[in-house]
């Protein structure tokens, strides 16, 4: 049984809207609960928020019976605070049990000792869809509006590589990774079943390792002749694999298991899964290594526990080479990050430019009258069709001669987007220092597609505090960092 938020307080607690938060402050949690205050404070609002977030937990579930569960406020809160203020569970654990005002805002009372056990907070954010935390940042966003109604009206975009948590991936290494992980399952499941033939996974194991360990060294070192003297390690590499892959395929047919299909690829993380992408890894090698051919990106595997990786090349300083997954997001004047939108993987930045811009002006019903992007997301089809969707377009010309062309015939509106547009910059740093973005440390493609909504969700709320807080008390310290539309 579930409570969407106490409506009986205790004598030890403060009614949300007024509990007093140290404005002077200047960490970045204060913004956060400001804005769940003034969420709060509009019953309208939270009663949006938490029917969608109720739609999520119970799942079409009966909500009147059974083992009482976190309150849906109470999940909202935590939601925030997460990628908010870039926390780990155990972080997020110690505050909600210790955190006097975020405790508050909760509407706990000092002498309230429930607890928040870091695994009870994993599962229920995990229930929450990415959809879900979408929707509920929108509904964060129009508040903001509400105090700056102009800003959705100049809007800039740009895209980044948000990284999955994965080690730099050879073929040796993800053969390894398959093989130790299809061995570990495949001696539970012949123990539980009783089948024999697998007592010598331990020494198979060793010798897999060995065989990586001595790619890597020769790989690391290179010298004369480098990969010709790889080709014998990698044809051991790849027998042993062949066979262990194959013995994995007769246990599940044994055992009455489905057989591993293709469709496992960017499935669960499941036997099956682990036996199809060990395959496929195997044949890239075979046919890089072995036969010599140069194997397209779109033919490989980066992780074989994050198989939605891709690989970017996109000359950023220092980082030439990128695994994750890009994204692409939108700004307006006052900072709220509009629209975000994991982009598939083979998408580029032309190919999503007018989809998404079409999909921003519906939710915001042509709200959008100047619309930003720099040169990587033109081209000749784009600067038609987006022209049509904005007052003003700034969709620079890639080249040096058509962008000194297209300067000089500018107009004045063209020139400021083209300045203002710098900007975005700014917003993506503080999506990925801020708000954790950078770097993927959740699980699964629905787990990236989650966590990217979530430090969204987080940049949201903290912009409406920052909002609130100069709007009531301009010299406040937690709302210095204003951005003011422009």
């Amino acid at each position: 049984m579930r409570k969407s938020y106490s409506n009986q307080l205790r004598l030890d607690s403060l009614p949300i809207e007024q509990v007093t938060l140290n404005l002077e402050s200047r960490d970045r949690i204060v913004p956060i609960l400001r804005a769940l205050q003034h969420l709060y404070a509009d019953r309208n609002l939270v009663d949006q928020v938490l029917a969608l977030i109720a739609a999520d937990i119970n799942g079409g579930s009966r909500t009147d019976t059974g083992r009482k569960g976190m309150d849906y406020w109470h999940i909202c809160v935590l939601a925030a605070a997460r990628l908010g203020c870039d926390f780990t569970y155990d972080q997020l654990q110690d505050l909600a049990e210790n955190h006097r005002n975020l405790r508050a805002i909760m509407g706990l009372g000092d002498c309230d000792e429930t607890e928040f056990p870091w695994r009870t907070i994993r599962n229920n954010l995990c229930l929450l869809k990415p959809e879900t935390i979408a929707q509920i940042s929108h509904l964060i966003v129009k508040a903001g509006h509400q105090i700056v109604p102009e800003a959705i009206e100049k809007v800039r975009a740009d895209s980044f590589v948000m990284e999955t948590s994965i080690h730099y991936p050879t073929e040796s290494s993800l053969l390894y990774d398959g093989l130790r992980t299809i061995l570990s399952r495949c001696v539970t499941l012949a123990d539980e079943h009783g089948v024999n033939g697998w007592r010598q996974h331990t020494h198979l194991l060793k010798k897999v390792k060995k065989l990586n360990r001595d790619i890597n060294r020769i790989a690391a070192k290179k010298g004369p002749h480098y990969k010709r003297r790889m080709q014998p390690l990698y044809s051991e590499l790849l027998r042993i694999t062949a066979l262990l892959t194959q013995r994995a395929r007769d246990l599940c047919l044994i055992i009455g298991q489905p057989s591993p299909q293709m469709t496992d690829m960017f499935g669960p993380n499941t036997l099956q899964a682990f036996i199809v992408r060990t395959e496929r890894v195997a044949e890239t090698a075979k046919r890089r290594v072995i036969d010599g051919e140069s194997v397209p990106h779109c033919d490989k595997l980066f992780s074989l526990f994050e198989p939605h990786t891709q690989l970017y090349k996109r000359g950023k300083a220092g980082r030439p080479i990128q695994f994750g997954r890009q994204v692409l997001v939108f700004e307006d004047a006052a900072g709220f990050i509009v629209r975000a939108v994991l982009m598939k993987r083979d998408d580029g930045d032309k190919d999503v430019a007018v989809h998404e811009a079409k999909s921003l002006q519906s939710v915001f019903h042509d709200g959008v009258k100047r619309l930003s992007f720099d040169r990587g997301f033109h081209s000749p089809d784009n600067q038609t069709a987006l022209s049509g969707l904005v007052d003003h377009l700034c969709l620079p010309k890639p080249g040096a001669k058509q962008s000194v062309k297209q300067l000089e015939e500018a107009t004045d509106e063209f020139l400021a987007a083209q300045q203002h547009h710098s900007g975005v910059e700014s917003a993506i740093g503080a999506l990925q220092s801020g708000n954790a973005l950078k770097r993927c440390h959740d699980r699964s493609e629905i787990g990236f597609e989650r966590y990217l909504q979530l430090g969204v969700l987080g940049r949201n709320l903290h912009t409406l505090g920052k909002l609130l807080i100069a709007g009531e008390e301009e010299n406040a310290g937690a709302g210095q960092s204003r951005r003011k539309a422009a």
